[in-house]
């Protein structure tokens, strides 16, 4: 049984137990916890919502245990006990992230393997050096936009905005259904009270996309998906546009915050900008150590009783990975708390079957966006003290609510990637709009896919 939580341990339930969403929203989730490890072992109970509990495995070794055994840790979500009893609500703000659906994340064994391949196959498509010039063209327009101003908020004005143009670039989306898209998706993962509409949402506007890709089939994700062999029905190829979107904008806009902010903040860091040792690539993989975009992931289910990490876990029992907390886990854990340079063996990406399959594009445009914005703004500071950066509200990822900085206003020329003979995306080096073959202009230009290989 769990003892009484320590002197300074944050706001508990009625029943005692951490709310999950409390640690992801702290100034320092590692020293919470920390204290949950010191009260519990590696796998602590807490709560998701009132009345709603799961077992948080923090230990390295643990979470490898049951992201690797699918025999008895399932990723179906029909097996949690708790939803099939009715202690989770039909209305709760969790279902959007941990109900099942007909995608690869609720699917175990050879059904997970079959809806895995569209994603990997469309990963795969993905030209990485076209990818790259599109996203550093986007980087540089945002930049340019408010770069007169000496002023901006890095999460807001950019880091939120990249990645979703990105996306939603190599979808065929056009940047105001990307902007629509991005918004339902936040609200997806705030698990919250607006996160079923959210997610409705995201489903109303990719139904949208799939069935104009029907009728009119491009070199694009969403027409990959629609035509994949793997996908039988309708819902399994609008649940494979879900994964690969939510999962490539909320994290990745995590990422470079988290990024940016180790730039900003740590003084290893900062000290790149002024010829120091440390710069951003070494940035990004210390973000991944110290705050992974997930910072705990849902879930797994128990198959039958079993035992891990010192607790009895029981049948249809939920597990949450709590990445972060397995990252700072002491048996695997640096004695100064940082990970060495270059070291991946973070959990960020998750392990096992399920594994993330976009680690290669969410770096690809993070490292783009973090060294572009180095690279246009050098003397950009952050201008609040670290400790009063706020963190948006959800048990699963942690985001900053806001980065303002100042810098040295100036006027940056945007000047796009060569794309073509002359032309970027349908704009020419001088600006001004290129006609299509068919005579079209910048705005029917702006439809096709340029990141892509067909």
């Amino acid at each position: 049984m769990p003892r009484t939580p320590p002197p300074g341990c944050p706001a508990h339930s009625p029943d005692g137990l951490l709310p999950l969403s409390v640690a992801t929203g702290a100034v320092d989730p590692r020293t919470i916890y920390r204290q949950l490890r010191e009260q519990w072992g590696n796998v602590a109970k807490v709560e998701l919502e009132p009345g709603v509990t799961a077992w948080l495995v923090m230990g390295y070794r643990e979470l490898l245990t049951i992201t690797r055994q699918e025999q008895l840790y399932s990723r179906d979500a029909r097996n949690w006990r708790d939803l099939g009893e009715g202690i989770v609500s039909p209305r709760s703000g969790l279902l959007p992230m941990m109900a099942w659906r007909a995608n690869v994340v609720g699917a175990d064994g050879p059904e997970h393997r079959r809806l895995r391949q569209p994603l990997d196959d469309g990963v795969a498509r993905i030209d990485q050096r076209r990818t790259r010039l599109r996203v550093e063209s986007l980087c540089t327009e945002l930049i340019a936009e408010f770069s007169q101003h000496g002023r901006a908020d890095l999460v807001s004005e950019y880091a939120s905005i990249v990645p979703l143009l990105s996306i939603a670039t190599l979808f065929g989306l056009n940047d105001a259904e990307g902007k629509e898209l991005r918004r339902a998706v936040t609200a997806l993962f705030g698990s919250a009270g607006d996160s079923q509409a959210g997610s409705h949402h995201v489903e109303e506007l990719l139904i949208d996309i799939m069935r104009e890709r029907r009728a009119r089939p491009t070199d694009d994700l969403a027409t990959a998906f629609v035509n994949h062999p793997n996908l039988v029905n309708e819902a399994e190829r609008l649940q494979t546009m879900v994964v690969m979107i939510s999962s490539g904008t909320e994290g990745v806009n995590a990422w470079i915050s988290h990024a940016l902010r180790l730039m900003l903040t740590d003084p290893r860091f900062a000290a790149r900008l002024h010829g120091g040792r440390l710069g951003a690539d070494d940035a990004l993989d210390e973000a991944l150590w110290r705050d992974p975009p997930m910072n705990n992931m849902p879930a797994r289910y128990a198959l039958r009783d079993t035992e891990l990490g010192g607790r009895l876990i029981r049948r249809g029992d939920c597990l949450v990975l709590g990445i972060a907390a397995a990252n700072d886990d002491p048996a695997i854990r640096a004695d100064d708390g940082h990970g060495e340079p270059g070291n991946r063996a973070h959990l960020a990406f998750s392990a096992g079957p399920h594994v993330c399959p976009a680690q290669v594009p969410a770096r690809l445009i993070t490292r783009t966006a973090v060294n572009t914005a180095l690279h246009l703004l050098p003397d950009m500071r952050l201008c609040i003290p670290p400790e009063q950066v706020a963190w948006r509200l959800s048990p699963w990822t942690r985001v900053p609510v806001s980065l303002p900085v100042e810098f040295s206003a100036a006027r940056i020329p945007i000047r796009a990637p060569r794309q073509g003979p002359g032309t970027y995306d349908g704009v020419r080096y001088d600006g001004t709009p290129a006609r299509s073959r068919s005579g079209a202009g910048v705005g029917q230009a702006r439809r096709k896919t340029p990141g892509v290989t067909p």
